[in-house]
């Protein structure tokens, strides 16, 4: 039995659409606006595996400062050496497959070329939805059970499910030095404490003082910032749009943002920022989680703000998308499938500068504000 396909590519010609649908989807993604190779990046991409006994694996390093004194004087060096430390993390990768499919000849009248071009649309921007989505759970420490609106996924047949992939598992809540919500009733300008979202108020919106407050606490906890134009280190900060609206309402911030110069907007490290204050990049993205069910009744309206720095997130983008097109009972149905291998993780780090042994959010705060 023979079928004829639809639309038969060359391996070369194959090779062009994954590129221009990966292009397409990286472009659309807004997490991808802070990926980078290097440890300057906010989200360090690695794009190859690395060979261990156990075979090869995606692996982010992340290097301790040195904790000795060294020698003084004359004193002997030799021998004395201190050792670098390094620390691995394993990033898991799976994929993510999506595919579209035509009823038949008569149910679309349009060209193969039309259909190809719009399932190419809609599967890009489907692929840059959901890696954005991934990559805002992980960052706040949010199961991928859960929608970035906070309400819980539907529960689909084995293998349908976020909660599937390989690197969900390792999905970890915020840690304890990490983790902080804005209270706006401490003193008179409000102050971060320990995190607990059924003590969220109304009255704890989102402030210039809290982002000052977040700044501080990023410098002491040593996160490393990410240097920009003429060495400055800026911190990203992330908001829901409703919670962007409610800090634009404070009469500090809007004196910080009228007052603050310009900084090199140019550069890709301010893509999409809302405001540049006092080395914080502002951002306001759909995609921050955010609920509805905070506050001691359960009836807050509640956001996780991101505080990142260098190498919060860690991302495994193997290759490009696979695309493959099939035709189905005898070329009167035409499909169309791509599949991404990719992995996501939150770093952790044991710091010399914590009073405890405890491993840490590498470079991230979540603080959470009423909104």
């Amino acid at each position: 039995m023979a079928m004829t396909n639809f639309s038969e590519l060359g391996l070369q010609e194959k090779i062009v659409w994954a590129r221009d649908l990966w292009a397409q989807a990286r472009n659309l993604s807004f997490v991808m606006n802070f990926s980078g190779k290097g440890s300057n990046a906010m989200i360090q991409r690695i794009t190859e595996l690395t060979k261990s006994e156990k075979g090869a694996k995606a692996i982010i390093t992340l290097v301790a400062d040195l904790e000795g004194d060294g020698v003084m004087g004359d004193s002997t060096l030799e021998n004395n050496e201190e050792a670098i430390k390094a620390f691995d993390t394993e990033i898991k990768i799976d994929q993510l497959r999506n595919a579209n499919r035509l009823r038949g000849r008569m149910a679309d009248q349009k060209s193969v070329i039309n259909f190809r071009n719009t399932s190419k649309d809609v599967l890009a921007y489907w692929l840059a939805d959901r890696i954005d989505q991934l990559g805002f759970l992980t960052l706040s420490g949010v199961g991928y059970d859960y929608t970035t609106n906070g309400t819980l996924r539907p529960v689909n047949p084995a293998g349908q499910n976020f909660t599937d992939l390989d690197f969900a598992s390792d999905v970890t809540a915020p840690t304890a030095n990490r983790y902080y919500r804005w209270d706006s009733t401490v003193g008179t300008t409000g102050a971060l404490v320990t995190a607990a979202t059924n003590a969220v108020i109304a009255a704890d919106l989102p402030s210039y003082e809290m982002l000052v407050q977040a700044k501080a606490v990023a410098k002491e906890k040593y996160i490393r910032g990410i240097k920009g134009p003429n060495g400055v280190e800026y911190y990203h900060v992330f908001m829901t749009p409703s919670g962007m609206a409610k800090l634009k309402l404070d009469s500090s911030y809007r004196s910080a943002v009228e007052n603050a110069g310009q900084r090199g907007d140019s550069n890709p490290l301010f893509t999409g920022a809302v405001a540049t204050v006092d080395g914080l990049i502002i951002h306001e993205y759909r995609h921050v989680f955010s609920s509805t069910t905070w506050g001691a009744s359960s009836n807050v309206s509640g956001q996780a703000v991101l505080f990142c720095g260098a190498q919060a997130l860690g991302l495994a983008d193997l290759g490009l998308p696979e695309w493959k097109e099939e035709t189905f009972d005898y070329g009167n149905q035409h499909g169309i499938a791509m599949g991404k291998i990719c992995g996501f993780k939150k770093p952790k780090f044991t710091s010399i500068y914590e009073a405890t042994a405890t491993a840490e959010d590498f470079g991230v705060l979540r603080i959470d504000t009423a909104i």
